[in-house]
């Protein structure tokens, strides 16, 4: 029986390491998008550093209790060096990397390193393990819930943009994969923040499959307006072009009119210096 729960503990543990690898992977499109911007302006780095500390947490958790947490530290120690590169990258990219350097001095510097000093050197040794679990299992609460503000935008703008499907459904997944691990330890602190994660998910999906035809209504719309736009563009032109044809018109009406106008009192003018130019010859055969 027991080596039938070692078994189980170990197929829960693969799978949790295989699906939180691929959540970590999950910003890689993210990353993608600052290299071809070539900054990271518009992009927070916050979600970085808190998993980064997270994954630090749970490997000092893990090597304080030693006792079946290989797996932990394995998708732990990935997640560490997944992080850090994250972090690496958008603060190369970075206009403004002090906001970012403040946020890792506070939580990883000041945050972790005091947990770390103040329970190796106050807490005893008996009590370590307990103390550094309850810490991972507030700080994991505080993390599934951070998704509450998602789900409001969500419920508000009645939109899923900003929610993607697979990242929830891969979040719920590994919340499974890792309460029937903490289940099958008899580890709670394991077992109890992953209730939530799942439960969260599951709402998430829920709020996906609800107001996701929405999104599409919106955007079946969308493609109607650039066509009146072409429509009033064209009548415009149109419009346009009529009116230069009438001028052009009215241009040449009016020229031909003045060239006419013109011409009569030139003629008229030359008619009357002959005129003037034969009075002295007539004059003076008179005389």
């Amino acid at each position: 029986m027991a080596d039938f729960s070692r078994d189980w503990v170990l197929a829960f543990g693969l799978l949790g390491n295989i699906i939180s690898f691929m959540v970590y992977l999950s910003p890689l499109p993210t990353f993608y998008q600052i290299y071809k911007k070539k900054s990271s302006e518009g992009f927070q780095s916050v979600p970085y550093v808190i998993a980064l500390f997270s994954s630090m947490l749970w490997m000092y958790y893990a090597f304080l209790k030693s006792d079946n947490t290989t797996l932990l530290i394995t998708i732990n120690s990935v997640g560490c060096f997944i992080e850090t590169a994250y972090i690496s990258f958008y603060l190369f990219y970075a206009p403004k990397k002090v906001q970012t350097i403040k946020l890792i001095f506070v939580l990883i510097v000041c945050g972790f390193g005091l947990i770390v000093l103040t329970n190796q050197l106050v807490v005893k040794a008996s009590k370590r393990t307990d103390v550094v679990g309850w810490i991972c299992l507030v700080f994991s609460l505080c993390v599934f819930i951070a998704p509450l503000g998602i789900v409001r935008q969500v419920i508000r703008t009645k939109s899923v943009e900003y929610m993607p499907f697979l990242l929830s459904f891969f979040l719920t997944i590994s919340a499974v994969m890792w309460f029937f691990y903490g289940l099958l330890l008899k580890d709670f602190v394991i077992a109890i923040p992953n209730v939530l994660g799942f439960s969260f998910g599951v709402l998430q999906m829920v709020l996906y499959v609800i107001y996701k035809d929405a999104d599409k209504g919106e955007k079946k719309k969308l493609p109607e307006i650039p066509n009146k736009i072409i429509n009033l563009e064209e009548q415009k032109t149109q419009e346009l072009t009529e009116q230069i044809i009438d001028i052009v018109n009215i241009s040449a009406l009016l020229n031909s009119e003045k060239a006419s106008v013109v011409s009569q009192p030139i003629n008229g003018g030359i008619e009357d210096a002959h005129v003037h130019k034969n009075l002295p010859n007539e004059i003076e055969v008179k005389m």
